[in-house]
């Protein structure tokens, strides 16, 4: 492979990149939202600066995608943040968990998306739509909530779900300490929203080194929603540059 050559190229291995460049559109994203109240000094400790918190609320989510360009299926779970950045509110990204590797790759390497890898599941039992996440043998989360109880107006799940997401983006250089350290900022886009409901919900957390959700305490649980859309994932620009401003400070 000539030199030239590696330039044109996505990513490793040069000869089978795990993910495809493009725009990448989701069918049927169904989401189940747990919003719950926490401690507000946990919240400080992994919120980053420039990013502001007006209340102590997370949403934890379970995602399944029914169909997306470039990795099939899959299905995904996480917590965000109700953060502001300036005049802007929005969400900070701060952990997200699936098993689909081209997913946790590309939302890596492309983007900043926090992915790692765990075992997510959303199906309906007897009445609840349950969202459950495992990290290897262990429980992480369940999540509960009443099955299609209450109609959720489009508006109000377009407004849940188009927020501006914030996340971290850090490449290490060859010594170990950031080549790259960003802020950036990402939105999804096209969306039609296809079902919205609301109902009663629970959340349990349990302690997991490797995926430490209980450090955000649910003490209450505010609403709930599951939501099926299409979508188109933007990708991410850059806001802040934590490098720069560490040396321009110096």
């Amino acid at each position: 492979m000539r030199a030239e050559e590696v330039l044109t190229k996505v990513t490793v291995p040069l000869s089978a990149p795990p993910y495809p460049l493009g725009r990448y559109r989701f069918t049927d994203r169904e989401y189940l939202n747990v919003f719950y109240r926490t401690s507000l000094s946990a919240l400080r400790s992994i919120v980053p600066e420039p990013l502001e918190i007006d209340e102590p609320l997370v949403r934890f989510e379970v995602m399944h995608m029914g169909d997306v360009g470039g990795f099939g299926p899959y299905t995904e779970a996480g917590i965000a943040v109700p953060v502001r950045f300036g005049e802007e509110r929005g969400e900070y990204l701060h952990a997200m968990y699936l098993d689909n590797f081209p997913a946790i790759a590309c939302g890596r390497e492309l983007s900043a998306y926090p992915k790692s890898f765990g075992t997510a599941k959303l199906f309906a039992d007897s009445g609840a739509l349950v969202g459950t996440l495992d990290v290897g043998s262990l429980r992480v989360a369940t999540a509960t909530m009443g099955y299609k109880h209450c109609v959720l107006s489009a508006e109000e799940a377009l407004r849940q779900i188009t927020v501006p997401t914030y996340m971290v983006k850090i490449v290490p250089g060859y010594d170990a300490r950031p080549r790259i350290a960003e802020l950036v900022r990402a939105q999804i886009t096209d969306v039609t929203v296809t079902q919205a409901w609301s109902g009663p919900a629970r959340l349990q957390l349990f302690e997991h080194v490797l995926a430490p959700l209980a450090d955000l305490p649910v003490l209450e649980v505010v609403s709930a929603s599951h939501i099926v859309a299409d979508l188109t994932l933007a990708g991410a620009v850059p806001v802040h540059d934590y490098v720069s401003s560490s040396v321009g400070s110096a």
